[in-house]
């Protein structure tokens, strides 16, 4: 009986600890999930910087946090200067179209099976003064007035980025100058929680969910930019750098480069320059469709033993559920699910 009493006192405590260390670390527990990420994706490189190295792990460590920081940084950076250079001229454009509204193009209504329908709706909502924000609002007092204001909160949440950033290179750093005690530790606890069967089952396979869902999602994101912002500059589209680099952006999620190339397309069509908008939207569409159906689920799914709507699902719910992080989250969150349906379904029973 009082062993009973002390195990669950035990459990108390152990579960009063967690909470009380989660409540603490609530602010950065998105740098620290990056930056498990990261150290994951990246452990095979600084295994091999570490050789290069004569197996100095402080050096190697730093070394490849400054690489990453790098990587991540300088697009960034290069996108921060050219929206800065831009910034006031598109933001009095948002203000403005914003205060006084935004006529319907007339070539809407020349669309097939839906062009009414869009010029009507268009007429409605974003040709009425402050139409964009009832379109991404339905709170008046949230209503942007100004460039000034708008600039503001920019400015705003590139700082609070900035910080997070900082702290998720920080944590990367120890993550990896730590990395082998990290997971030896973790496999203790995860072994004594689980048992060894189950653990060496369904664990030993989510780093390679990680690097492959990078793969798959960030290195063939990077190509799509890279390809549809050739066909922005072909287009003659202003900012065409720019354009691809948010295309570069938003490819990483799955059916996120047509927001952009399509909206690069329309702005084309609204100058009056049809061919090339039509170029630009067919040529996004082909590069889209390849990468999205035969690339990005052979590096996925071949990877992680993962069927395409495993896939799918599991970027698309992960980013509903965790925001941004959930792109990465959400596939390996699905190969544990996978793997306990094939461990139920196994014709004899697999032992816990």
């Amino acid at each position: 009986m009082q062993a009973r009493q002390h195990g669950i006192a035990g459990t108390m405590f152990t579960m009063a600890v967690v909470i009380m260390a989660a409540l603490v670390l609530r602010q950065f527990l998105l740098p620290l999930v990056w930056a498990g990420l990261i150290c994951i994706a990246t452990w095979p490189w600084f295994l091999k910087l570490r050789a290069l190295l004569n197996g100095r792990t402080a050096a190697a460590a730093l070394l490849m946090t400054l690489i990453v920081a790098t990587l991540l940084a300088l697009p960034a950076m290069i996108g921060l200067q050219q929206i800065i250079k831009e910034a006031p001229v598109v933001a009095q454009l948002i203000a403005d179209a914003n205060s006084q509204g935004v006529p319907a193009p007339d070539f809407l209504r020349h669309i097939p099976f839906a062009g009414n329908e869009i010029w009507q709706w268009w007429q409605t909502t974003l040709a009425q003064p402050r139409g964009l924000s009832h379109l991404f609002t339905d709170h008046p007092e949230m209503h942007v007035h100004s460039a000034t204001e708008l600039l503001r909160r920019f400015g705003s949440q590139i700082l609070h980025r900035l910080l997070d950033f900082g702290f998720a290179m920080l944590c990367l750093f120890f993550f990896i100058l730590n990395g082998e005690t990290l997971q030896r530790q973790t496999e203790r606890i995860g072994i004594r929680l689980l048992g060894d069967k189950r653990w060496n089952r369904y664990f030993p396979g989510l780093p390679l969910a990680v690097r492959s869902t990078v793969n798959g999602l960030v290195f063939v994101g990077l190509g799509e930019g890279v390809l549809i912002g050739i066909g922005y500059a072909f287009a003659g589209l202003p900012s065409a750098a720019l354009w691809a680099g948010f295309t570069a952006m938003l490819a990483i999620i799955p059916f996120g480069a047509p927001v952009v190339f399509l909206g690069a397309a329309g702005i084309l069509a609204s100058q009056g320059r049809m061919v090339p908008a039509v170029e630009v939207a067919a040529w996004g569409m082909v590069v889209l469709f390849i990468a999205d159906h035969f690339i990005r689920p052979q590096l996925i799914g071949s990877a992680t033993r993962l069927p395409f709507l495993a896939v799918l699902f599991g970027i698309l719910g992960g980013i509903e559920l965790f925001g941004l992080v959930g792109l990465f989250l959400g596939p390996v969150i699905m190969v544990l699910a996978v793997t306990l349906w094939r461990e139920a379904s196994a014709p004899t029973p697999l032992l816990p």
